[in-house]
């Protein structure tokens, strides 16, 4: 190149180089682009707008708490996120930030009209609306407003974000007892959703909907989780939603009335997640279930599934959660099973499945828990469980294994906590007597399991929670070592049910000092009563030979809920701790003792109590008005007892009260009428008076204002039992029991025990006094009444017509009075479910009725009523008189000729005739003196 040319393209090139250099260095001198001003500002304005305030946990950090400390650069402050060329704010995630307070629609927050993701989850908006200004910021892809207390109808401006690719609205709950706060109702869910065709995740769980799935969601091709849990969902579910392309997540649990079939799946299916707990969905499970083979986690319990369940289902390679219990599935478990080696949690409980259970299940090495309870398997356990060296949790209670099982595979399981195998017909052995650990077990449940003593194991279990060993046949006394088993562990403990004679060399206060669940009821032991510890809180011990005293120290137990002594030869008195120190006493059951004295008094006001039951005893005296302070009371029997008192009327201010049971003493007097006009006895439906001493008449105050006899208000399909419910957890295991109720009254004639108790029952019996009077017409009032005993008093007048309006009756006993009259046909036509009838021994007259349950009855229901005729008596009855029935002159117990009669009734009227005559014609004067004097006009006095 020529120098002048080079040169003169060195002078081109120098001042080009010198304005990049220039430009480069401008550039990088020029500030970062800030947030702007007025949406500093609209922040700055929402955060004071709050209390922000975490509670103690992890997960929660109050993230604005900083903002405007840290500079003015709102883009830099925690949650926010700007655009980085225009500065403009367009996230917001202030999930978990410990923001409490109100929103609405005049928030600041609402100025921030760039915002695309928005994220307030998981803080306290104290049941503010949804905001409607929601709609406003139209460029949100993101909405995430779950677990904050939101309530209300959800906005229809939600509708209008179009380009929403998430929406989750979950969760938000009340505390205690957790009801939904939102709803769906106007907008309906077809009607927020369907212009948010971009949507990949939709989750409204926990929003009350109460409305059909609609089926444009089968159109959102980009939805990858479908989220719809505890919607109270209706109707039919759009099976074509199942087919989505990209669908991975589907969670429709604990929507009970949502029907639906699982379709036909193809290979090209995503999904991993299929949650249908406890929904209505029904069928058969289609054989290419088989073809989801990305299939992770399947929940199908609580449905109404049936059928066999295809042998395709072991085909699922990446499946670790598999759930299908309380379903109709039955016939065999698949062996296929055993191919899903990933599976980490199988739940087959609560099927029809029979057979053996099949060894392959022990394939399935990464098991930790396996709940087999509730079928029909038969055979044993496979002895290759041993295998299962990862599984925690084992359950085969309720099934018909049989044989011999032994225990020492499951012993060698070293993660095994839950061992359950109760209700079973096989003979659990033991062949390792070594001191060995084992198993560290939790929870041990062997309940009817043929054992004949505690099994050696035991005594090397040292974290035991929950043992349960009920309904065997362990004999003789409870070993020494047991005493030092799981001491300071020990929360559960049933022997109910064996033939245990006592506790050898046990303290009388029981040794485990956690213990808070005890039953001991129906063994054979005898000596003095054990003390549970401090912390108990449900002690049954009823159903023994326990003798002497209830000892003071059972009143230390102050956590004590549930304390049932009955049925024991216990004496002496009750201790009047146990009526005002206790606060957490609901059941106190001491009846079928011979504990005498008083009832005790003082009980304390703010009790708790619901189940009062001393009867079956040898108590005296008066009955104590302290009982008024009882104001939760639903149960008293005092009954055969030896109390002398008047009718205690004042009990009717008792708000709960159901059950009244005061038979067998030396009660007296007349009960009258209530004596104001406020509610007595408002939900009193059994009451039992019968063997005392009342008399006068019966109360007709009281049966008029018996409401609940009246009216038990709403149906219901499923019987509801007086029961006292009881749960605890150990280690996420839900462990419930209950109390149940139970009482012993005379129905049809016979003294009958009712081991639970009915709350539809209501019944009357007044029997075995000295009622007089009428059966008052106010009986009929009564229309839920089911047994009714009036017998053996001094009753008189009708049977009334009224009682044909209790169309309940069961029972009806008006036997041994003085009743008179025809029995009224409407009892024989109105009363359908009568079973038991006695009428006997009254002076009741006429034709028995004839037609439904009347037909059913024996003579022995109407003996001892000479005027009465008719089937099932064998009088028959003259047809044509009009009087509707009188006996013919054929009766064979001792009734009347009736041509007889006549015969003699002519005989004396010729023979008067002819005497007469006679007297006229020899004495005149005395005939016509006695004739004047009949004749004669009476004066007025």
């Amino acid at each position: 190149m020529r120098p002048s040319l080079a040169f003169a393209c060195f002078l081109l090139i120098v001042p080009l180089f010198q304005f990049t250099a220039f430009s480069s260095s401008s550039d990088s001198e020029q500030p970062a682009i800030l947030c702007h001003s007025d949406e500093r500002l609209a922040l700055m304005q929402f955060k004071e707008s709050f209390v922000i305030a975490c509670a103690a946990t992890l997960s929660s950090y109050p993230k604005a708490a900083s903002w405007g400390s840290r500079g003015n650069d709102c883009c830099s402050w925690d949650g926010v996120e700007c655009d980085q060329m225009t500065g403009v704010v367009i996230g917001l995630d202030l999930s978990a930030a410990c923001l409490s307070g109100s929103i609405n629609s005049s928030s600041s927050l609402f100025r921030l009209l760039h915002l695309q993701n928005l994220n307030l989850a998981l803080n306290h908006f104290n049941h503010s609306l949804i905001p409607s200004a929601l709609g406003n910021l139209s460029m949100l892809t993101s909405l995430n407003l779950s677990s904050s207390v939101f309530s209300g109808q959800i906005p229809s401006e939600i509708s209008k974000l179009y380009r929403l690719s998430t929406l989750d609205l979950s969760n938000n709950l009340d505390t205690n007892p957790f009801p939904r706060l939102l709803e769906l109702r106007k907008p309906d869910l077809k009607s927020l959703v369907q212009n948010l065709t971009n949507l990949e995740n939709l989750d409204l769980s926990f929003v009350d909907v109460a409305s059909p799935v609609p089926s444009v969601l089968a159109n959102f091709s980009s939805l990858t989780t479908l989220n719809l849990e505890r919607c109270g969902l209706q109707d039919m579910f759009p099976s074509a939603i199942f087919q989505l392309p990209r669908l991975e997540t589907i969670r429709l649990s604990n929507n009970s009335n949502l029907i639906g079939n699982l379709p036909e799946f193809n290979f090209s299916t995503k999904l991993k997640t299929l949650e249908l707990w406890n929904t209505s969905f029904s069928g058969e499970l289609p054989a290419t279930i088989g073809n989801m083979d990305s299939m992770e986690f399947l929940e199908l319990g609580y449905c109404s599934f049936r059928g066999l369940v295809p042998s395709t289902l072991g085909n699922l390679p990446n499946l670790k959660f598999l759930d299908l219990s309380i379903n109709y599935f039955n016939g065999s478990i698949p062996a296929t099973l055993g191919n899903l080696t990933k599976l980490n949690y199988l739940n087959l409980q609560g099927n029809s499945f029979s057979g053996f259970i099949p060894p392959e299940l022990t394939n399935l090495t990464q098991l930790t828990h396996l709940d087999l309870q509730q079928n029909k398997l038969q055979g044993s356990v496979p002895g290759s469980i041993r295998r299962l060296q990862k599984l925690v949790y084992f359950n085969c209670d309720y099934n018909r294994l049989g044989g011999i099982l032994e225990v020492d595979p499951f012993l060698e399981l070293k993660k095994l906590q839950n061992l359950f195998l109760s209700m079973n017909d096989f003979r659990l052995v033991s062949r390792n007597h070594s001191n060995a650990t084992g198993a560290p077990l939790v929870n041990i449940g062997l309940r009817n399991c043929h054992l004949t003593e505690l099994p050696y194991f035991l005594r090397n279990q040292h974290r035991l929670q929950l043992l349960d060993l009920s309904s065997n046949r362990i004999e003789g006394q409870i070993p020494q070592w047991m005493s030092k088993v799981s001491v300071e562990t020990l929360l559960f403990l049933d022997l109910s049910n064996n033939s245990i004679a006592g506790f050898d060399e046990f303290p009388l206060l029981l040794p485990w000092s956690n213990l808070q669940y005890l039953r001991l009821d129906s063994n054979i032991l005898q000596g003095s009563l054990p003390v549970p510890p401090v912390s108990t809180v449900f002690y049954t011990i009823s159903n023994n030979s326990l003798s002497g005293e209830i000892p003071q120290l059972l009143c230390n137990v102050s956590s004590l809920s549930i304390l049932d002594i009955s049925q024991n030869n216990l004496s002496g008195t009750i201790p009047l701790c146990l009526s005002n120190s206790s606060k957490h006493l609901v059941v106190l059951k001491v009846s079928s003792n011979n504990l005498q004295g008083a009832i005790p008094s003082g009980w304390a006001s703010g009790n708790r109590l619901k189940m009062i039951d001393l009867g079956r005893n040898k108590l005296q005296g008066r009955i104590p008005q302290s009982l008024i302070a009882c104001r939760m009371l639903e149960y008293l029997d005092l009954g055969n007892n030896q109390i002398g008192d008047a009718f205690p009327s004042w009990l009717g201010s008792l708000p709960e009260l159901n059950i009244l049971i005061l038979s067998s003493n030396a009660l007296y007097g007349t009960i009258g009428d209530p004596k104001s006009n406020l509610p007595v006895f408002p939900k009193l439906r059994v009451i039992d008076l019968s063997r005392n001493r009342f008399n006068g008449a019966l109360p007709s105050g009281y049966f008029e204002r018996w409401n609940s006899m009246a009216s038990l208000g709403g149906k219901n399909s499923q019987p509801i039992y007086m029961v006292e419910n009881w749960a605890m957890t150990i280690n996420s295991l839900q462990v419930p029991r209950s109390f149940a109720y139970s009482m012993t009254i005379t129905n049809k004639g016979t003294e009958m025990k009712y081991p639970v108790i009915i709350r539809t029952l209501a019944a009357i019996d007044f029997s075995c006094n000295r009622f007089d009077g009428e059966i008052p017409e106010s009986i009929g009032n009564l229309k839920e009444i089911r047994l009714l005993d009036f017998s053996n008093n001094n009753l008189d007048g009708g049977i009334p017509k009224a009682i044909a309006n209790l169309t309940n009756l069961e029972s009806l006993d008006l036997s041994w009075n003085k009743l008179e009259g025809r029995i009224p046909l409407e009892l024989s036509s109105q009363l359908n479910f009568l079973g038991f009838l006695n009428l006997s021994h009254n002076h009741l007259t006429g034709l028995i009725p004839q037609g439904h349950q009347f037909e059913t009855f024996e003579s022995s229901s109407f003996d001892g009523n000479p005027g009465l005729c008719g089937k099932p008596l064998v009088k028959e009855c003259n047809t044509n008189s009009g009087a509707g029935g009188l006996p013919t002159p054929s009766e064979e117990s001792g009734g009347l000729d009736w041509k007889v009669v006549l015969l003699g009734y002519g005989c004396g009227f010729l023979f008067g005739a002819v005497i007469g005559h006679v007297v006229i014609k020899k004495k005149p004067n005395w005939f016509a003196k006695i004739l004047s004097e009949t004749h004669r006009p009476r004066q007025s006095i």
